[in-house]
């Protein structure tokens, strides 16, 4: 098995819903583990690169040249009803705080109880409220308000990419194109929210997104 990494930095607010709310509360809550730490499950992350890869087959189809990145698509995403032949080669996992940040906020918890969970989620988020305007009256539309909870721009996240087989040129070359165009993710995209810098690391943490990125255009281009 061979680890790369994905990083992402919020430079927006952002809210992953965990897919509920807190009643008379919040409408949407954002995913957090039980020390109120805040994150992306490996689910939403790889269902982000799979939308960004569809994105490019169809442009790549446009131009004649998606069917040199079939393969390299399937091995990293699978195959919709393949057997286990046809698996993903690529495990995605939870996207987490940098993990001296996490351990340093779980310290303060288990050891000293200086921060409750409710306290280290509420350092890293906030709530954002919203409410339809009636276009006759120009107020507030009756039961239009609703609040959402989002994670604070600025946050950095890492997720592990975990390979069955160290991945070819070519595979590394579609997913760096896939995480470059990964820039915007979460509810409310269109108002403002889930804007995100992301970066690509091979198993000793450096930056190979440029590199592979740039192979993949030539490519394409060729």
């Amino acid at each position: 098995m061979v680890d790369y990494y994905i990083t992402l930095e919020l430079e927006s607010d952002a809210t992953f819903s965990r897919g509920d709310g807190i009643v008379g509360m919040l409408n949407q809550e954002v995913q957090h583990d039980e020390y109120g730490c805040p994150y992306i499950s490996g689910k939403t992350l790889k269902g982000l690169l799979v939308a960004s890869c569809a994105e490019i087959m169809m442009s790549l189809k446009k131009m004649n040249q998606d069917a040199a990145w079939c393969e390299p698509a399937g091995r990293l995403f699978g195959k919709a009803g393949s057997s286990e032949v046809g698996q993903a080669l690529m495990h995605v996992g939870d996207a987490k705080l940098p993990s001296d940040l996490r351990q340093a906020l779980l310290y303060d918890w288990v050891e000293y109880k200086k921060m409750r969970p409710e306290e280290i989620l509420d350092t890293m988020t906030a709530i954002r409220s919203q409410t339809k305007i009636d276009e006759e009256t120009q107020a507030a539309a009756n039961g239009s308000l609703r609040s959402d909870r989002v994670i604070l721009k600025g946050m950095y996240f890492e997720a592990v990419l975990v390979f069955d087989d160290k991945p070819q040129k070519e595979e590394l070359e579609l997913l760096s194109a896939c995480v470059k165009a990964t820039c915007r993710a979460g509810s409310n995209v269109s108002r403002g929210r889930g804007k995100l810098a992301t970066n690509f690391f091979d198993d000793k943490k450096k930056s190979i997104l440029e590199k592979y990125f740039n192979k993949f255009k030539e490519e394409v281009l060729s």
